[in-house]
């Protein structure tokens, strides 16, 4: 089981802003919202002076569901938000990846958290199906 659920789309970094709003639209369509976000590639040239490809980390949360596990057990707040990236690969293509909460909450031996994280992950593939499907 992969770490990531993910798709390459067939674009490149002059639509990333575009992918990074598609992305932003699903994950919202599906109950999710960005409460973090990060350039990697802006923080990386600030702080240590590097180049490097378009790359975003947005830290996705559905509220419902954060509140859920939260409650399940408080020390879950260490994996969470899930994370999507957006970056631009080697190729030049553009991947959206979300984590895969059933990987990473696999760590947790807590009642309730796997069937948790696979309503999350179920959520997750559905976004990134999406976010193909938008730009197939």
């Amino acid at each position: 089981m992969s770490l990531v659920i993910s798709v390459e789309l067939d674009l490149d970094h002059s639509r990333f802003e575009e992918i990074e709003t598609v992305t932003r639209n699903i994950l919202s369509e599906h109950g999710f919202g960005a409460l973090t976000e990060i350039d990697v590639r802006a923080t990386l040239k600030k702080k240590i002076d590097v180049d490097i490809r378009p790359y975003k980390i947005l830290g996705a949360c559905n509220p419902p569901l954060a509140h859920q596990a939260i409650e399940l057990m408080p020390e879950i707040g260490v994996l969470l938000p899930c994370n999507v990236i957006i970056y631009e690969n080697k190729k030049g293509k553009i991947i959206v990846s979300a984590m895969n909460p059933d990987v990473a909450m696999s760590v947790v031996k807590a009642d309730g958290i796997k069937e948790l994280a696979s309503s999350v992950t179920k959520s997750l593939r559905k976004v990134v199906r999406k976010i193909e499907e938008h730009f197939a």
